[in-house]
């Protein structure tokens, strides 16, 4: 079998940041990189588990909605894949991923989506540790620029 593309980045080299993973047709996947790889340090599956509830709570109910196609957690656990459609613009996406992010850090109450009856697994949830995980984030993407979203040779 031929490796997929997200196999193909050197992990080795990728930093904090927002980036376009790949393109097809389309859709547009850009890889949220919150953690850096192999590094030892890794979102804890509750403010994963989190994160995933209330930035896809917040995407899907943004001005971009029809164009956001999924918002997931990667298995290694170091971001987030985020699809949209290609006439989202990459600034226009690193502004919703922004909005998104502030949105976690401010949230309070009850996490979306996460009774019994609505998730499959309600009890591992962390709030504290998605706010903290969107504030580190906010500031990696503080001065984040379309320019910077091409991953590093």
């Amino acid at each position: 079998m031929k490796k997929i593309a997200s196999f193909s980045v050197n992990h080795d080299k990728l930093k904090k940041g927002m980036y376009v993973s790949r393109i097809d047709g389309d859709v547009v996947t850009y890889d949220l990189r919150m953690k850096v790889p192999n590094a030892g340090d890794y979102l804890s599956n509750g403010a994963l588990h989190t994160f995933e509830h209330l930035f896809a709570t917040y995407a899907r109910n943004s001005a971009l909605s029809d164009s956001v196609i999924y918002v997931g957690p990667m298995g290694c656990r170091t971001g987030f894949y985020f699809l949209l459609r290609d006439n989202v613009s990459r600034l226009d996406a690193l502004h919703l991923v922004q909005e998104s992010f502030a949105f976690i850090r401010d949230f309070e109450g009850e996490i979306p989506g996460s009774r019994r009856e609505e998730c499959g697994n309600y009890k591992e949830h962390d709030l504290k540790g998605a706010k903290e995980t969107a504030v580190d984030m906010l500031e990696v993407l503080k001065d984040w620029t379309p320019e910077k979203m091409e991953y590093e040779a």
